[in-house]
């Protein structure tokens, strides 16, 4: 069922609740501003920050279609937007030729209009929709070429497509746009001007320990506390690649599933590979760093617990 779009930042921030998401309310304001104005919103993070999730929660929320353009190297317009379906053309030409029933310019217009025109997501996302305006989410721009983000300057700007052979596609009703970068390289400017734009930052503890609730309802309360001290601490360090709310999630549902109810040493060593994707990462803080760290976590949480 389809559902209106939020009317407040309260309204919004419940919506996301919804979805079991946990904003805090900068985001949720770019958000609300976003899908109230009809602009795009540009959300930039380290990975495993939760940008691609919020077009899903939107979508799932809304009740409206998620159309997902997974971006990457050399990523072109016959692959994101349409192209041509050459075979049936090709056939129809011959047919036409056969029949002897149509002059050169009839053919043309025949074989270059809509039902030989194979529609990929962006165009998709412009077209009238039963459920309403879908949910576009265009991912991790970072991998594509400027030339490509150029192209989606128009769509961005002004929600058409301009398609040589017919004329320009217009959408009639906008559809949510969110646009996602890992920041692997600076995006141009020009794209980023036709957005609003948000960086999306790792949560703090007290956010993170919400995210759990909801993410892994069955954790210990103690041991979601172990757990977020030490991924707390992972994060000051100079990692090649620190951990995400993606894997806090995954090493919460991992403890769960091994029945552990406090965090030792051992288990640390033995499911750092949830946490750590790097064998350079892994090898540093096994053993002895993982030791001393979680020792640091425990003495701090029996402080602030003695306190209380």
């Amino acid at each position: 069922m389809t559902e209106p779009l939020p009317e407040s930042l309260d309204r919004t921030l419940d919506l996301l609740r919804g979805g079991d998401y946990v904003a805090d309310r900068s985001l949720a304001t770019a958000l609300y501003l976003a899908l109230s104005l009809g602009r795009p919103l540009f959300l930039e993070g380290e990975a495993g920050v939760g940008k691609t999730e919020i077009a899903k929660v939107l979508a799932r929320t809304l009740g409206r279609n998620l159309l997902r353009l997974q971006c990457y190297e050399g990523l072109d317009v016959s692959s994101a937007v349409y192209e041509w379906d050459y075979p049936r053309q090709m056939i129809e030409i011959r047919l036409a030729e056969a029949a002897g029933d149509r002059d050169r310019d009839t053919l043309t217009d025949d074989i270059f209009s809509e039902r030989f025109l194979i529609k990929r997501p962006l165009l998709q996302a412009l077209e009238p929709h039963v459920d309403g305006p879908p949910v576009l989410l265009i991912d991790e721009i970072d991998r594509t070429d400027e030339p490509f983000e150029a192209y989606l300057l128009e769509i961005l700007s002004d929600f058409q497509i301009t398609i040589p052979e017919i004329g320009t596609i217009k959408a009639a009703q906008r559809p949510i746009v969110i646009v996602t970068s890992n920041r692997t390289r600076e995006v141009h400017d020009a794209l980023k001007r036709r957005c609003f734009y948000y960086w999306v930052d790792y949560p703090t503890a007290g956010r993170e320990m919400e995210i759990l609730r909801v993410r892994a309802p069955g954790m210990p309360e103690a041991l979601s506390a172990e757990l977020v001290g030490f991924v707390q601490e992972l994060r000051k360090m100079d990692l090649f690649k620190l951990p995400g709310v993606a894997e806090t999630i995954d090493w919460a549902e991992a403890l769960v599933q091994l029945d552990r109810i406090d965090l030792d040493s051992g288990t640390v060593d033995d499911t750092l590979g949830i946490l750590l994707k790097y064998q350079d990462d892994i090898a540093r803080i096994q053993g002895s760093e993982a030791n001393r760290i979680l020792s640091q976590v425990k003495s701090e949480l029996g402080a602030a617990g003695a306190a209380e």
